[in-house]
């Protein structure tokens, strides 16, 4: 059992090098070599738990994709009103941003850059599906509108994802008036007039 827990451990420690070193340089700065040596393993190492870089970062990628799923989702109820599922996944993926802003800065790149693979990328949107689920409801029941899944996406959530950018910059300090503002557009972006 001890085995096990010291490969996982390694296995996390090579994923958080690889984090910090992608959020500090891009997928560039994050050599083989460089990942090894902050997680304090040979570099041999690595390759017994990822095939390649490409496939570390497509792993680092699931991983942080999977827990910002589950913070986000965490106090969803299908039975509930869309307008109110809405709010509550919106504010718990702007909260999941503030508080891990590491992950949220890796994702952000990996949703910019072919950092990742399509393969993957698709991989890691199937995390997303009780939100597409929700827009899905919403446009049956005559309260969104009826447009592409990514374009919701676009409206609502990378406008999060650039208001995070700008609050890590010093430019605006999300406090709750801001993140309610910001909450208030997204719905507002997506919703049918009624």
């Amino acid at each position: 059992m001890a085995l096990l827990q010291k490969s996982k451990d390694k296995r996390s420690a090579l994923l958080k090098a690889t984090l910090g070193l992608v959020n500090n340089g891009g997928i560039q700065s994050a050599s083989m070599a460089k990942v090894a040596k902050i997680a304090n393993v040979s570099p041999a190492t690595i390759y017994l738990y990822f095939e390649s870089k490409q496939d570390l970062v497509n792993q680092l990628y699931l991983d942080v994709k999977t827990t910002f799923a589950k913070a986000a989702f965490k106090e969803y109820k299908p039975e509930n009103p869309v307008k109110e599922s809405f709010e509550k996944i919106w504010l718990a993926m702007a909260d999941y941003k503030l508080n891990y802003k590491e992950d949220a800065s890796f994702l952000s790149q990996c949703d910019n850059t072919p950092m990742i693979d399509e393969v993957t990328r698709q991989e890691g949107l199937k995390e997303m599906v009780p939100l597409f689920d929700l827009w899905e409801q919403g446009k049956k029941n005559g309260i969104i509108k009826n447009i592409s899944p990514y374009l919701l996406y676009a409206y609502t959530v990378y406008p999060m994802s650039f208001l995070m950018n700008m609050e890590s910059r010093g430019v605006c300090p999300l406090d709750r008036e801001i993140i309610n503002e910001a909450l208030q557009a997204a719905w507002d972006s997506i919703r049918l007039n009624a």
